[in-house]
């Protein structure tokens, strides 16, 4: 199933509902040489183009009133190398079909986000993550990428083949060119055990240090205008597999986080007041629990409420501070915020633009429901991570430009360099490259 929100009369909308355009036109290339040929046509023509997705991006970076170019057709594992322990697979394949596949032949990818509806180019272009000591996002993962660049061109990059370009198109925007094929460095597959427990938001924020270093994978959902978390530790195992039960993984997946979630979500929608009393009520209902799986299955869980979303990566030592800050914030504003905050950390890595580019960082995710007013809390949760250098996901609601990002990214110069190399006469732009990247 796509999660692409298609609307009427040739309009777009992305899975938040925050993102609606019409483009020029519409392309559903069938290979590489079909989407360069229409690249090229776009070029003639005097149209911008873009890529798009699975449409879960809440900003309007895939959005265009050029050519939009679906990838629904450019999916499917391309290549499977068990000595190099890579696979390379087709932009437009949803995480989801890989997951399943890269399972069907024993292998796995070694870290992941927590949702896997997205395709792997828009999720990677993103700079999509999951949490993990060692192991670092999606977007670190990748060996080679394939694209097709603004003369029409196929430009394969790596780390031995054009690795400037490699050094930033793994997390590229799009600005660089259209992502046709990108090769993922696998591993066999493993198990995980998961370890979800509540824990007093005090003590998370005391023993975060020690929580993080002692698991592979550590996240937790802190419940504003509570003092309580829900904590998730993911580590390898040896096995057997105990999978979540089919009742149980009803109840708490299916019924507690999104039946009765989504109910709480639209009293909370209809009737503010009563959001403090249903987020005691909440932060309670999770019980603990434990189970071992392969890794999608552990990573990843659906989410059917949907929401609007922003986050920001801090300098990792700069996590608890900054999350003391948003409680207090939140305390004593008088917003009423339905929705838990997202806590994850990776290590740094290599990317140009990467949240995570050569500093080890946590992330912070706040959310409203769909529907609700959520300005008043992004705007000052914004205030605060940008007072601790934080740089927000390309792929969620933000306000940044161009100007911060050259102070945040010590290589942004780098990028944009590259960028007037690639595509001078600005092909793949938008409104939101405009400002992100500047003129």
């Amino acid at each position: 199933m796509s999660s692409t929100a298609s609307g009427k009369n040739g309009t777009w909308r992305n899975w938040g509902g925050n993102v609606t355009v019409r483009p020029a036109r519409e392309v559903v290339p069938a290979s590489v040489d079909e989407l360069a040929a229409a690249v090229r046509q776009a070029a003639e023509d005097g149209l911008k183009v873009k890529a798009v997705g699975s449409g879960h991006s809440f900003t309007a970076i895939a959005a265009t009133d050029g050519v939009s170019v679906r990838p629904q057709l450019l999916t499917g594992i391309r290549d499977i190398d068990r000595k190099a322990m890579t696979v390379t697979v087709e932009a437009g394949t949803p995480l989801k079909r890989l997951n399943v596949a890269l399972a069907r032949e024993g292998l796995s990818l070694t870290n992941m986000g927590d949702i896997m509806e997205q395709t792997v180019s828009g999720a990677t272009s993103t700079g999509t993550h999951g949490t993990g000591r060692e192991s670092a996002s999606l977007a670190a993962q990748i060996r080679e990428l394939e694209l097709v660049t603004a003369d029409g061109s196929v430009l394969t990059c790596s780390e031995k083949e054009n690795p400037e370009v490699f050094a930033a198109a793994r997390v590229g925007l799009g600005a660089l060119g259209i992502v046709t094929a990108i090769t993922f460095a696998v591993e066999p597959v493993f198990l995980l055990t998961a370890r979800e427990e509540p824990m007093p938001l005090d003590r998370v924020l005391a023993e975060f240090d020690q929580l993080r270093t002692e698991n592979e994978h550590f996240e937790f959902y802190w419940f504003p205008h509570t003092g309580n978390t829900n904590t998730k530790r993911n580590n390898r195992s040896a096995g057997p597999p105990q999978p979540v039960g089919q009742l149980a993984g009803w109840f708490e997946d299916e019924f507690l986080s999104n039946g009765v979630f989504h109910a709480a979500q639209l009293l909370g929608r209809a009737v503010p007041a009563v959001v403090p009393t249903v987020a005691r009520i909440s932060s309670t209902a999770l019980s603990a629990r434990s189970y071992t799986d392969i890794p999608y299955k552990v990573f990843t869980s659906p989410r059917r409420v949907r929401f609007v979303e922003m986050e920001y990566a801090v300098p990792r030592e700069a996590l608890v501070d900054t999350l003391r800050e948003l409680k207090a914030m939140v305390d004593r504003s008088g917003l009423r915020v339905n929705f838990p905050v997202e806590v994850r950390t990776a290590p740094a890595d290599d990317i140009a633009l990467s949240t995570a580019s050569a500093r080890d960082s946590a992330y912070i995710a706040v959310h409203m429901f769909r529907g609700t007013p959520y300005q008043a809390y992004f705007t000052a949760a914004e205030r605060i991570f940008t007072a601790h250098e934080g740089r927000p996901h390309w792929g969620k609601v933000h306000t940044r430009d161009a100007d911060y990002f050259a102070g945040v990214y010590p290589r942004f110069g780098e990028f944009t360099a590259l960028r007037d190399r690639l595509d001078p006469d600005r092909l793949f732009q938008n409104d939101y490259l405009r400002r992100v990247l500047g003129p």
